[in-house]
């Protein structure tokens, strides 16, 4: 596996996120750690400092107990210490209140704060604080993130990751960063850029790694058995149903659940995910029985979600939940740089698997391969360098072998086009055509969209 670690830290700069309703507060607290070369973010209300935690990382949240709903109880901020806690335990909290007491300290403390200070501060005091958990959140990132990469390069049976190009540095970092914890993610990306490879990495870096990573292409599953498939299902709920079965949900319980093509699944069917990731609760179809699963969720889609919920395709409230943390991989051809390290790394295991004596690519292959646009991005890359492997003669992969358009100008006509390959080119022009949506795509092929899926498959688009 290679594997690139980026560190998150902007060098050792620290930086706080400040939470308090009156300005000239966050003005003074800027006043005073700025000048110490601290970056201050300041927000004014609950839901901004969730949405701050979402979209960055910060070394201290320094955080007013009293905000406009309650000036006097604390409960507003003690209640916003406890979704903290829940989105990441690790963040070092430093809460403030001008109503400060001896009970509202310890409370706090008990809810997951590191320091309580009472305005007005003393300057020094809350400067050290604040350098202090800093300092030491920065180390224990730092070795977090290197545990994490030593696991993930010592594990067995794990996926191959290259990746080096400078736009697949924030895919690392998140990575790094969101594997360990609990946190739903979102994977995006076109078709082949590897989503799901990036599903099993995250898996592999959570405390879930030992249990099982349940893998289904929600999006393929026919409407008539997708209940039975995700929930389960109980002997005589149908004519089918014989013997009782257990769904994905179920089979995935204290693991990793990954639903792969999710913007394809049907709106009635939206609702009912909802509810098992809100309540952790389902019923089996044909039991009243509750059963409560602990099972972490990983999605993937090639579509625009948000403009999915747009259209009215696909539930807000469901692409809130899902993407807690949104990881997208950049196309292949946004990442040029990483074509040779990966036709390299095929090529290699190709070679081992069919018995080859090839070293390596000639130039010209490798000019090839870096022009082309690559439209099935890494899984196409993949296929082509395995058919070149099979189809060479030398000990050098030529442009001949690679059978891609920049190598062989005649490939797009339909005189030299097998069957097949018409039927490939067809399903890439329309699912650009359709911006990659399965249903619509399906539908103007006149193919259902399981069998659309298969041709993806087979086709490896």
């Amino acid at each position: 596996m290679l594997w690139r670690q980026v560190i998150s830290t902007n060098g050792n700069k620290i930086r706080v996120l400040v939470a308090d309703d009156q300005p000239h507060i966050l003005e003074a607290v800027e006043l005073l750690l700025a000048p110490h070369g601290i970056a201050v973010h300041c927000v004014r209300s609950p839901e901004l400092v969730m949405e701050a935690l979402s979209e960055r990382d910060y070394d201290v949240l320094l955080m007013d107990l009293n905000y406009t709903r309650d000036t006097t109880s604390g409960k507003e901020g003690l209640d916003l210490l406890a979704r903290i806690q829940e989105f990441d335990k690790r963040l070092p909290v430093i809460v403030m209140t001008a109503w400060g007491n001896i009970d509202l300290a310890v409370e706090s403390i008990k809810r997951g704060a590191r320091d309580f200070v009472q305005k007005p501060w003393e300057n020094e005091r809350l400067l050290s604080l604040i350098r202090v958990h800093a300092e030491l959140h920065q180390a224990l990132r730092r070795a977090r993130q290197l545990e994490l990469e030593n696991r993930l390069l010592r594990a067995e049976g794990m996926p191959d990751f290259v990746a080096s190009a400078p736009s697949m540095q924030l895919v690392l970092e998140l990575i790094a960063q969101v594997g360990p914890s609990d946190a739903n993610v979102l994977i995006t990306g076109e078709h082949g850029t590897g989503k799901e490879i990036v599903a099993k990495l995250l898996h592999s870096a959570s405390l879930r790694a030992r249990m099982p990573l349940v893998a289904v292409n929600a999006g393929g599953l026919p409407e008539g058995t997708f209940e039975s498939e995700i929930f389960g299902h109980v002997k005589g709920a149908f004519t089918d149903a014989r013997t009782d079965r257990i769904g994905r949900f179920e089979l995935a319980n204290n693991g990793t659940l990954f639903l792969d093509e999710i913007a394809n699944v049907p709106l009635r069917q939206q609702a009912k995910l909802l509810r098992v990731l809100e309540t952790g609760e389902l019923e089996r179809v044909g039991s009243s029985q509750t059963r409560r699963v602990d099972v972490r969720v990983l999605a993937a889609t090639n579509a625009d979600l948000r403009q999915e919920a747009v259209a009215g395709n696909f539930r807000e409230d469901l692409l809130f939940r899902l993407n807690t943390v949104e990881i997208h991989l950049p196309a292949l051809r946004e990442r040029r740089e990483d074509i040779p390290l990966l036709a390299a790394h095929f090529l290699e295991r190709s070679r081992t698997r069919y018995r080859k004596q090839i070293t390596d690519f000639s130039p010209a292959a490798m000019q090839a391969m870096m022009q082309y646009a690559w439209p099935g991005n890494v899984r196409e890359l993949e296929h082509t360098v395995e058919r070149a492997v099979l189809l060479a003669r030398g000990e050098q992969i030529e442009p001949a072998n690679l059978a891609i358009a920049s190598s062989r100008p005649q490939a797009g006509s339909a005189d030299t086009m097998s069957i097949e390959e018409m039927e490939a080119q067809l399903i890439r022009k329309v699912l650009r055509r359709c911006d990659g949506n399965i249903s619509q795509a399906a539908e103007a092929l006149g193919l259902s969209r399981a069998a659309l899926y298969r041709r993806i498959e087979k086709y490896g688009i």
